[in-house]
């Protein structure tokens, strides 16, 4: 995309595994020329290049390590290293505590370490880490996931976009959405938890996320196995009265503007 506005193209909303038509968690974000993969979730890898390949991209941003938002790191190091791919450097990669050493244990086959450093050049995110990537400015607070992970906020040209990544509801997420033009949360819970820790979002958590954030929209994704889209955007809508609309794989958004 040639333009200065902030794009979010969905690659796909699965969870916990890819449908027959939907990947799993992972977005394309770009403005102008810069493009970044957020969230590397089983499948997302092939329609991601309908878009950008891997050496074209100006980094990756993971939320968590769970398999439904990362796993396709392990082929993409594959084709970034070993097939029609040759990468000028690596590509960075932003990722919880850990994600190094994740991809080089599941990576390596003798008693070398597979270089996945020659693949990816890892930062690992803290609460409140912030970097400038091309012309997107991005914003990383911790969440509530019962592992390390993190939601984003990225901005662009006077736009804003947040995603949350998997987590339950939180001050942090809130706080980090104050305001923004798109709110893209999950709603992976048919109910909250009756004990235990919640960890994800219901669609009136969702609702009420985006409202307490003051959110222009509401982008519902990660919609679990128990509730069809149209479900959660239903729910979602009796808590936030703006436009509320789902994360469909190969829907495009542009974010804020007239």
């Amino acid at each position: 995309m040639s333009d200065e506005s902030l794009h979010l193209t969905v690659l796909g909303s699965a969870t916990p595994y890819p449908s027959a038509d939907n990947p799993c968690s992972g977005y394309l974000v770009a403005s102008g020329d810069t493009r970044i993969w957020v969230d590397a979730g089983s499948g997302t890898l092939g329609p991601l290049q309908r878009h950008v390949r891997l050496d074209e991209l100006d980094a990756i941003w993971i939320s968590h390590l769970h398999a439904d938002h990362s796993a396709d790191l392990l082929t993409a190091y594959y084709g970034a290293l070993y097939a029609d791919i040759d990468l000028a450097a690596p590509i960075p990669l932003y990722g919880p505590p850990g994600t190094a050493d994740r991809l080089a244990g599941f990576l390596t086959n003798t008693p070398a370490r597979s270089p996945i450093e020659s693949a990816f050049a890892v930062t690992e995110l803290y609460d409140g880490h912030q970097v400038t990537v091309g012309s997107l400015q991005l914003i990383s607070r911790a969440v509530s996931h019962g592992i390390p992970a993190f939601a984003v906020r990225i901005e662009a040209a006077g736009a804003s976009l947040v995603y949350s990544g998997d987590t339950a509801p939180c001050p942090s997420l809130t706080e980090l959405a104050e305001g923004c033009d798109a709110l893209l949360c999950e709603a992976e819970s048919a109910q909250a938890p009756a004990e235990g820790e919640q960890v994800h979002h219901t669609p009136e958590d969702t609702g009420e996320t985006a409202d307490g954030a003051g959110a222009g929209r509401l982008i519902v994704t990660h919609v679990g196995r128990f509730l069809t889209p149209q479900q959660a955007v239903a729910r979602a809508s009796t808590r936030f009265d703006g436009p509320v609309d789902y994360a469909a794989p190969d829907a495009v958004f542009s974010i804020g503007g007239s």
